[in-house]
């Protein structure tokens, strides 16, 4: 009897440990992988297999919460949601929905830093699902080609579309566009507002996240970078 009960507390304390943790990296932000974490087997679906699977789920949530999906209001929510979340607001989980960018050569000779600021960023914060709202800035310096300004945005929206930390966000687009455009003269901010800090938890309206790459010389160059720094301030 007393050998059920120690092992009985110990599993009640491992699991209470467990919770603590998992609430703490919530709670913290906590970041584990440069690359978003997916299983082998993410694409095994198809996309509408996983939406009525997402659809048959959520309806069990509703009707845990006590919801009456008999409402006409109601009834077509779960579809609703489950289709947004595979065409829309984490349609970039999927690699088939990458941006095709196509290089151009610099033939302007073009040599000083190209920024495009105030990038929208509608992402899902990976601990809690809801939203992170903000703006990116990205600048590069021509290593002998160039992509075209909206293929910028593209790439910011492509890595926002899916659950996502911030830190993760800003080093994701950064190695994009270093990958695409052959250099490491890139940087790379975003200030966003993240709705688990504002509407749950602390519930700081008003506060903001600020996280950054520099590589190449925006990193080496302390003038480089605050001119960078100046231009989207």
């Amino acid at each position: 009897m007393k050998l059920q009960e120690t092992l009985l507390n110990t599993a009640e304390t491992k699991n209470g440990h467990e919770k603590e943790e998992i609430e703490s990296i919530g709670d913290e932000h906590v970041s584990t992988s440069k690359e978003t974490p997916l299983r082998s087997d993410a694409f095994d679906l198809t996309d509408e297999e996983k939406i009525q699977k997402i659809e048959h789920h959520f309806t069990e949530i509703m009707k845990t919460m006590g919801m009456d999906l008999n409402d006409d209001s109601l009834k077509g929510t779960p579809h609703r949601v489950a289709k947004m979340y595979i065409k829309e607001i984490f349609e970039g989980l999927n690699p088939e929905n990458k941006p095709l960018i196509k290089l151009f050569e610099n033939k302007y000779k073009y040599g000083e830093m190209l920024v495009e600021k105030n990038i929208t960023v509608n992402s899902h914060c990976e601990h809690h699902f809801v939203p992170i709202t903000g703006k990116a800035h990205v600048a590069y310096i021509s290593n002998g080609h160039v992509i075209g300004l909206s293929k910028i945005n593209r790439i910011v929206r492509y890595y926002s579309k899916r659950p996502q930390v911030q830190e993760r966000l800003t080093e994701q687009i950064a190695e994009a566009l270093k990958n695409i455009l052959k250099t490491e003269d890139v940087a790379v901010v975003i200030d966003a507002h993240h709705m688990c800090v504002s509407m749950r938890g602390i519930e700081d309206k008003d506060c903001s996240t600020i996280t950054s790459h520099f590589s190449g010389d925006f990193k080496k160059n302390d003038t480089l970078r605050n001119e960078f720094l100046r231009y989207t301030s």
